[in-house]
C-alpha cells in the first residue's frame, strides 16, 4: 500500500506541475497542490482489495481484470470532472487515464506478487 501511496502522490505531483490536470477542490488546499485524500487514503484503501481480487485470479483473467478497472477509472475520472472535482487541459484524453491505470495496477500488482513470493 505505501507503494501505491507513493506513486500516486509523485504521480500527481509530476502531472499538477506539468499542468495536465488539478483538483480544484481538495483537503488543505493552501498547502498541497495534490488531492491528498486520494492518494494518502482512497488509493491505497482500494489497492487492498483490488490485489486480494487478483490473487485469486490466474492469467489472462487478471489481465481482463486490470483492463476492467482501468475503464471504470476512467469512467469515474470523467463522472469527478462532471461534478467539479477534477479538471484536465484540453488536450487530455481518458484513454491516457485507462493506460495508466492499467500500468499502474499491474505495477502495484507485480511488486505485490514480488514481494509475497520472497516470503515464501
Amino acid at each position: 500500500m505505501l507503494l501505491a501511496s507513493l506513486l500516486g502522490t509523485y504521480l500527481d505531483l509530476y502531472f499538477i506541475g506539468k499542468g495536465i490536470y488539478y483538483f480544484p477542490i481538495r483537503p488543505f488546499s493552501a498547502i498541497f497542490s495534490i488531492n491528498i485524500l486520494f492518494t494518502l487514503a482512497i488509493l491505497p484503501i482500494f489497492m487492498i482489495p483490488l490485489l486480494k481480487i487478483m490473487q485469486s485470479l490466474k492469467g489472462w483473467l487478471k489481465g481482463i481484470f486490470v483492463l476492467s478497472i482501468s475503464l471504470a477509472m476512467a469512467a469515474l475520472e470523467k463522472m469527478a470532472e462532471a461534478m467539479g472535482l477534477f479538471v484536465h487541459a484540453e488536450d487530455w484524453h481518458h484513454l491516457y487515464t485507462f493506460l495508466g491505470y492499467s500500468l499502474f495496477i499491474g505495477l502495484i500488482s507485480a511488486f505485490h506478487g514480488w514481494m509475497n513470493g520472497k516470503k515464501q
